[in-house]
């Protein structure tokens, strides 16, 4: 399992679904991690575990993420956001020291991207162009229209145009600290730039910035320019990136000149565009966690394909107010007490290995957080029957009963015409015996049970919305009238809430599997009959 933690989550919505996508692609196990202060982020709705954190300003921002980082044992670190790049950029030893990398570049290159007067200086010792740069509007003498914005400014904020010398001075007057530079007339560009950790280039991806709101891409186009790409690789050559970057530039439209006018160093906000065009620098990142080298990769971005942008919303805290006209339920420490299921499929092998104390034994591995069967036959010096014994134990008809109040609850809602479904995870035999054990498939109904192995495979198992899509659909219910009922909020959480259902969450203390918090906002009980409808 590789772990990576984003911080500054945001709306990068699409970033996130990039690593998710590399990893069932690569069949590389990844969970992802969004670190958030105020829980109301909607990337938070994707992300596999969520934590609690101080502002980046905070002087225990350091020390609370790594600490996080050291406790959930964080592989990798990667920042989203301007704000961040410093202050990680100049602890990368307190990460280095828990065991996580950050996928940064050097402080002095993140320095540099920050300062827009050192940024135009390293374009042209870099040998590319670059408009000069004036700190002074009395300095400024290169004429109309120029452009004016702050000095470490980002996502054009307070970025203006000034068509005469008028305009220049009410500008500067409302920036604090500014730089001046004379207007290009041009086609402008971002190049997502992807390198290894040493700062060697894997994908160089030029695409032209046709739509644009608020400094961040809405629509654009991939050109695989070859100047652009070689000018890149003199760039590469001097910053040494660690990770992504991402540099912008306007391609003069009467001399063709590319002039260079910004570096960020970190994943742009257009970055997955170039991801989904061919250059996967999701899949290249598990590679490098893996020791894998993916080399350099020319073109890798389908020339001339276009990406249009859109907004879509994510329910953080549903109105109480909403009716429920649908309820589903997790199965597993959700319904019935899961140390039931484990204790008595013990029972069934301890009964075929010939010694009901087995049992014990077994359950006692398990609590320690062992491979239970493995270590009691290596013990009795059996390993052989492995096998059989995980058989009985994925076959068996399970002794186990519902949690009190279940049965009664799911009468009450059908009574009020409400409907009641289950989505489960699991092997289908398991899971199907377990729910005829309980007597919940002919309580509910076939129709209502969403076993998510059976839709074709593990790939289908929660947080994917498969499941939920196909009993909402089936039901004819908008999703904000439907709630769903879950006992791991890490993976329970997820889709409903990128659906737009409502969730409450069943902090179940009898739960056999840790279970770990949330920064978003939702209903919690710690029994199943506080639950009123």
């Amino acid at each position: 399992m590789i772990r990576i933690l984003f911080t500054g989550v945001g709306r990068r919505i699409e970033l996130l679904q990039a690593f998710k996508a590399a990893s069932v692609n690569s069949d590389c196990p990844v969970k992802i991690y969004g670190a958030d202060m105020a829980g109301t982020a909607p990337a938070l709705c994707y992300c596999d575990e969520t934590r609690h954190i101080c502002a980046m300003k905070d002087p225990a921002y350091i020390d609370e993420l790594a600490a996080i980082c050291e406790r959930e044992k964080i592989d990798l670190l990667i920042p989203t956001i301007d704000t961040d790049l410093q202050v990680l950029s100049d602890n990368i030893s307190a990460f280095k020291a828990v065991g996580t990398r950050v996928l940064i570049s050097a402080p002095d290159k993140i320095r540099l991207c920050r300062d827009k007067n050192l940024t135009s200086d390293f374009f042209r010792s870099c040998g590319l162009e670059a408009p000069h740069t004036y700190n002074d509007v009395e300095a400024y003498d290169e004429g109309y229209p120029c452009f004016i914005k702050p000095k470490d400014g980002s996502s054009s904020i307070n970025a203006f145009r000034a068509d005469n010398e008028a305009q220049l001075r009410v500008y500067a007057g409302l920036i604090e600290d500014y730089v001046i530079q004379p207007f290009v007339d041009g086609i402008e560009y971002t190049v997502d730039i992807m390198c290894d950790f040493g700062g060697n280039p894997i994908f160089i991806t030029p695409r032209i910035r046709e739509a644009v709101r608020a400094g961040e891409v809405l629509k654009t186009r991939i050109v695989n320019d070859p100047v652009i790409v070689d000018e890149m690789k003199k760039l590469i050559e001097a910053f040494k990136p660690c990770g992504p970057i991402t540099v912008q530039l306007i391609k003069d439209r009467s001399t063709g000149i590319d002039h260079y006018i910004e570096i960020n160093p970190r994943y742009g906000g257009g970055a997955p565009l170039s991801i989904k065009a061919g250059a996967d620098s999701a899949s290249a990142i598990l590679k490098l966690l893996c020791g894998e080298n993916p080399g350099y990769t020319e073109d890798a971005a389908a020339e001339d394909a276009v990406y249009s942008r859109f907004d879509q919303s994510v329910c953080i805290t549903p109105s109480k107010q909403m009716s429920i006209r649908g309820v589903i339920f997790d199965l597993d420490d959700t319904l019935y007490p899961e140390r039931q299921y484990v204790q008595s499929g013990y029972r069934l092998i301890a009964e075929y290995l010939g010694d009901a104390s087995y049992a014990g034994r077994l359950m006692k591995y398990f609590e320690d957080g062992k491979q239970a069967v493995d270590e009691l036959l290596a013990e009795i010096g059996r390993p052989e029957e492995k096998e059989k014994c995980i058989d009985i134990y994925r076959e068996q008809i399970p002794d186990i009963r519902l949690y009190p109040g279940v049965s009664e609850l799911i009468a009450s809602l059908k009574d009020k015409g409400i409907k009641v479904g289950i989505v489960t995870d699991g092997r289908v035999n398991g899971q199907r015996n377990k729910l005829h054990a309980l007597g919940l498939d002919s309580l509910i109904g076939d129709e209502n049970i969403m076993i998510t192995d059976e839709l074709g495979g593990v790939q289908f198992r929660k947080p994917c919305d498969i499941a939920f899509r196909i009993l909402q659909n089936r039901w004819r219910i908008p999703a904000g009238q439907i709630v769903y009922i879950g006992d791991n909020i890490a993976k329970d959480l997820q889709a409903p809430m990128q659906l737009g259902m409502q969730f409450i969450y069943y902090k179940n203390a009898d739960g056999i599997y840790p279970r770990t918090g949330s920064v978003i906002d939702v209903p919690v009980i710690t029994d199943i009959r506080e639950l009123k409808f």
